[in-house]
């Protein structure tokens, strides 16, 4: 929000769609329209399942940390900065919550050896402005950022 009034972060153009199935929920697999993903999908023993598959909330944090570091990557560049060997890891946590549903939580470790805890910090901050994951995610969910 900026200065009380809510931010419009909707795409005005889209210029990419990614397109998947899931045939069987969360025991069963997953497939992309263009056949470059097929996985097969299991609950997580810490929820019940066997565990022999990935999960959502694998992928999930598979994205989310691959499009955040594409973020800060884009905001240091457009500053003039170099962020090799910078990295990004996500946890995404599932759990109920007061609404008798599911919802998720996200811890994002962000490294960035190469500049100071002050520019790192302002890095941060402006990629998780520019993430569309953070766009998406924003008021929905808990995201803690973490510097290290």
């Amino acid at each position: 929000m900026i200065d009380g009034a809510a931010v419009d972060t909707r795409p005005t153009k889209i210029m990419y769609v990614a397109e998947a199935t899931a045939h069987g929920g969360r025991d069963g697999y997953v497939t992309s329209q263009d056949g470059k993903l097929e996985l097969r999908v299991a609950m997580p023993p810490a929820l019940g399942g066997d565990g022999n598959g990935t999960n959502p909330e694998q992928l999930f944090a598979a994205g989310y940390s691959a499009c955040f570091h594409n973020a800060l990557v884009l905001v240091g560049r457009r500053a003039g900065y170099d962020l090799s060997g910078s990295t990004v890891a996500a946890k995404v946590g599932i759990g109920p919550n007061k609404q008798r549903g599911y919802g998720l939580a996200v811890a994002l470790s962000v490294s960035l050896p190469v500049v100071d805890q002050d520019l790192a910090t302002k890095l941060v901050d402006a990629a998780h402005e520019v993430c569309p994951y953070s766009n998406a995610t924003r008021g929905n969910i808990e995201v803690t950022i973490l510097l290290g």
